[in-house]
């Protein structure tokens, strides 16, 4: 196996595994249940692969940034947007219009990219990204490898969020994304994320 692939498919192996159950995976799924799948897929794509390319480019100097302040940022970022979806279901009242469901392609792809964006900031799999990227040297494998595992899980939570939003009703998936973002909030405000 030639050594590009062989790098680019380990690290591929290591950051799916360890965004699986990441708060950024769960953005995008929960996201996804209030849009359409492409929009989140294509909004959480490029927040990823950006943050992928600051990891790589960066090496270890990521490592260095406080993790605790990049974390209560993030905090406070799922946390403002969960009070968003809380006042924006008490807009759309009993009218039945949502505007979350009914948002434009770009304007859904920006949102998801803002949240993912934000909340991969200091993440796991970045600073493993960022990691590997010192360790092997390659910086385009590694690129190629976290940036691949991302947009999988990415495209798994925006898939399975999307089917989920179609099976409960709008009120009831917007409530309990509000809820799963000021829980993601404030296990990120005070360390435990």
């Amino acid at each position: 196996m030639p050594p590009f692939l062989a790098i680019a498919l380990s690290v591929y192996g290591v950051v799916f595994i360890a965004e699986l159950p990441d708060k950024t995976a769960l953005a995008a799924l929960v996201l996804a249940t209030r849009h359409k799948a492409l929009p989140v897929f294509v909004g959480s794509a490029a927040a990823l692969a950006i943050q992928s390319l600051v990891a790589v480019l960066a090496g270890q100097l990521l490592t260095l940034l406080p993790a605790h302040v990049v974390h209560v940022v993030a905090g406070f970022v799922f946390i403002v947007s969960a009070i968003v979806m809380w006042v924006r279901h008490e807009e759309v009242g009993d009218e039945g219009a949502d505007d979350a469901t009914s948002k434009g392609f770009w304007a859904t792809v920006w949102t998801v990219f803002v949240v993912v964006f934000i909340a991969e900031w200091g993440d796991l799999t970045q600073l493993a990204t960022a990691a590997l990227a010192a360790r092997y040297a390659a910086p385009v494998a590694v690129f190629v490898g976290s940036a691949a595992a991302l947009w999988s899980v990415a495209g798994i939570a925006a898939l399975v969020g999307n089917h989920a939003g179609k099976m409960l009703s709008p009120t009831v998936t917007q409530k309990v994304a509000a809820v799963l973002f000021v829980v993601l909030g404030l296990a990120l405000v005070s360390g435990k994320l």
